[in-house]
């Protein structure tokens, strides 16, 4: 496992969305901006059930993120990782907390009827310090 560096650690505690590419079942790349968290040793990330970044997920573990700074554009880290976790557990609860960070609100206004939540723990494995 490799450690996020000490001097980025504060891109997760900003309004700092990463892009998070998956790999389709042709090879083929698929980008996503998501919202992220550091826990200590996961990046966390936060979907629904079916989308196209879950399903990948699921086939094939293999990532990339890029988290860019929001107040430097230049300011990025990049990261190969590998995802440990998959849940439902507090998925509901956790995209919350995220809507509190990303956009100042309790409740998650995105919320799709009958849509299922899941949490992705992401093991950083590798990363590129870019400036």
């Amino acid at each position: 496992m490799a450690a996020i560096p000490e001097k980025f650690l504060d891109l997760f505690q900003k309004k700092a969305f990463a892009q998070l590419a998956t790999l389709m079942p042709d090879g083929s790349p698929q980008v996503s901006p998501v919202w992220c968290e550091y826990d200590g040793s996961s990046i966390v990330i936060n979907s629904a059930k079916g989308r196209v970044k879950d399903r990948n997920m699921r086939r094939d573990p293999r990532v990339s993120l890029d988290v860019q700074d929001p107040d430097n554009p230049y300011r990025h880290l990049s990261i190969r990782g590998r995802v440990t976790e998959i849940t439902e557990d507090g998925a509901d609860q956790h995209i919350d907390k995220l809507a509190k960070k990303y956009l100042g609100v309790d409740t998650y206004p995105g919320r799709q009827a009958g849509e299922v939540r899941v949490i992705y723990k992401i093991e950083p494995q590798g990363s590129f310090v870019m400036g």
